[in-house]
């Protein structure tokens, strides 16, 4: 069994081939039984276990089952480690023979960020070059690269309640050559924006829906569960919105919670990947539009299978 760490996922990943793979997954056969979900207790904030398995259909060439292993300890931050953690196992299709044990961390970035700039391929206007980038943490320079891949973005503001973050990480990704600076004005940043996304712990909204121009795609990637919200009911209400999947209707925050508190009604929710995939929308340019993630372990078995089939063939 071939051990994949973080490093051997970025040197054999990209944005424009992971994005086309989940794509592809979307519109496919992969089985996605219903995850694991549950609380770890502990003095101080709760964690998280996750257990989100998943296998290509029987009508697949070159099968395989998968299941992800993730713990989330949303204090990690101040331990300077990742608020995520995971390993994830790829077996064989036919035989469930292990074949890979992948570093889940780092495919987990990978494959969020390149969900959200999928769903940014059919939501976010053509033209769209201003970003805001919510929160600075590890998700951070891979939504901003994901989005870039499919959008002509020339300009990103990367905002962070704790202003010393951003500006850190912003002189990171200027020196690597990306158009990135640190702002400590979010509503104004968000009222020029065609894009903002979204990846913070926050258990209270941040981005208001009165901010929110016409045209405007916000993409919320955080807010993992009830007790956690992004962006405001207003904001939802304005805009047309999808979802990765189903399940984002009564996990995560956002959506969940404007469903739950009545804000919205069900049928607001307009789709999800798989219906953007299989069936692409024509957006209308004045349209606000929304993506809400919760994750899915179908785009953990499509980043597997492409990392390990480029592993696989470079070796």
């Amino acid at each position: 069994m071939h051990v994949i760490t973080a490093a051997e996922i970025d040197r054999v990943l990209t944005f424009p081939a992971l994005i086309d793979a989940l794509a592809e997954a979307f519109r496919g056969d992969i089985v996605t039984p219903v995850r694991h979900h549950h609380e770890v207790e502990r003095s101080g904030a709760h964690g998280t276990l996750l257990l989100m398995p998943a296998w290509t259909g029987p009508a697949t060439q070159d099968g395989y089952v998968g299941v992800k292993i993730v713990s989330v300890f949303p204090e990690n931050g101040a331990k300077n480690l990742p608020s995520v953690l995971g390993t994830y196992m790829l077996m064989d299709g036919a035989t469930g023979q292990p074949r890979a044990a992948l570093d889940g961390t780092r495919l987990t970035v990978w494959r969020t960020a390149a969900a959200s700039a999928l769903a940014a391929r059919y939501l976010a206007r053509e033209d769209a070059s201003r970003m805001v980038m919510v929160g600075a943490g590890s998700l951070a320079p891979f939504l901003i690269r994901a989005h870039m891949s499919q959008r002509p973005i020339r300009e990103v503001a990367l905002w962070n309640h704790r202003p010393e973050k951003a500006e850190s990480l912003a002189a990171e990704l200027k020196a690597q050559g990306l158009p990135v600076t640190a702002v400590a004005d979010l509503e104004g940043a968000v009222r020029e924006a065609d894009l903002v996304s979204c990846a913070t712990l926050s258990s209270a909204p941040i981005v208001e829906g009165a901010w929110l121009k016409p045209g405007a795609h916000l993409d919320l990637v955080g807010a993992f569960n009830l007790r956690m919200r992004e962006a405001d009911d207003e904001a939802i209400r304005r805009a047309q919105v999808y979802v990765d999947t189903q399940a984002a209707k009564h996990e995560g925050g956002d959506v969940a919670l404007a469903l739950k508190g009545g804000a919205i009604a069900e049928s607001h929710v307009r789709g999800d990947l798989f219906d953007l995939c299989r069936n692409p929308i024509r957006r209308e340019n004045e349209a606000i539009t929304l993506f809400k993630s919760v994750g899915t372990a179908l785009e953990d078995l499509a980043a597997a299978m492409l990392v390990w089939r480029s592993v696989a063939k470079a070796s």
